[in-house]
């Protein structure tokens, strides 16, 4: 159990390239991930759509720690290949379409607390009470949010909010470029963020820890399963893998600020 556990953990941990909120859809009549690419992708502009436009981009926040970030992102690389990389794609062959959408459903409703506040705190009132609406009805019945019932029977999509996005709002800045051991790109703003919706994850107080852990394990796992190939297809379209996801990370959050 503990060396599943383990595993999970480093999947959860290795996950720098994709947030973990934002799945929607049905579950119904889906029989391959290639029937799906809409709903499986992450909500607003996915983090990856970002590298074509690399070459064009300008690098709007510092990087002071390059030759740390560089090396993070290297030794990051490498466990993703060697690690997550093989996991999902294992997870991937024994588990169906229709269970790993529902699994992506029900953690996307699990974190409601960290949108809901999120919107709150922008003065977003309408996205707040779709969160709550939603939340409700998806937890009800769509059953502990397996079933997306409020995207497929309401229209009601969710965009991903967080703490980092609020900061920015309110004219914060990115600080610098960060790239996080095991976790990946980040900036010093989305840092700070990413501790402060610790607090309002449901999850940062599940006990034991090592369920807690084991679930993060599976929810980022589960989402990888269906975006393998996305940092690969970065990797050979980008003269410098470096710079491409800087680039893509940092025009992706400013374009979800903006909205």
């Amino acid at each position: 159990m503990k060396q599943l556990i383990a595993v999970l953990l480093v999947g959860c941990a290795l996950v720098c390239f994709s947030p973990v909120d934002g799945f929607t859809g049905d579950t119904a009549g889906v029989a391959t991930d290639e029937a799906l690419p809409e709903e499986v992708l992450l909500d607003d502009e996915d983090l990856f759509a970002e590298y074509e436009t690399q070459g064009q981009a300008t690098q709007a926040v510092a990087d002071p720690l390059y030759y740390f970030n560089y090396a993070m992102f290297s030794v990051n690389d490498v466990l993703y290949f060697y690690a997550l990389k093989p996991v999902a794609q294992g997870y991937k062959a024994v588990v169906p379409t229709v269970a790993r959408k529902g699994i992506s459903n029900f953690f996307n409703n699990l974190m409601f607390p960290i949108r809901f506040a999120n919107n709150i705190l922008q003065g977003k009132g309408e996205r707040a009470a779709n969160e709550l609406g939603a939340f409700v009805v998806n937890s009800t019945v769509g059953v502990l949010g397996f079933y997306d019932f409020a995207q497929r029977h309401m229209d009601i999509n969710l965009p991903d909010e967080d703490l980092g996005q609020t900061l920015g709002v309110y004219g914060i800045g990115d600080g610098f470029y960060l790239v996080l051991p095991l976790l990946g790109p980040s900036t010093l703003r989305d840092t700070v963020g990413r501790l402060g919706d610790s607090f309002a994850n449901p999850i940062t107080y599940v006990e034991p820890w090592e369920l807690a852990w084991g679930m993060r394990g599976l929810d980022q796992v589960n989402t990888v399963s269906f975006r393998i190939g996305d940092y690969e297809a970065l990797k050979e379209a980008s003269l410098d893998p470096y710079v491409a996801l800087r680039n893509a990370y940092i025009q992706n959050r400013k374009s979800l600020i903006k909205e």
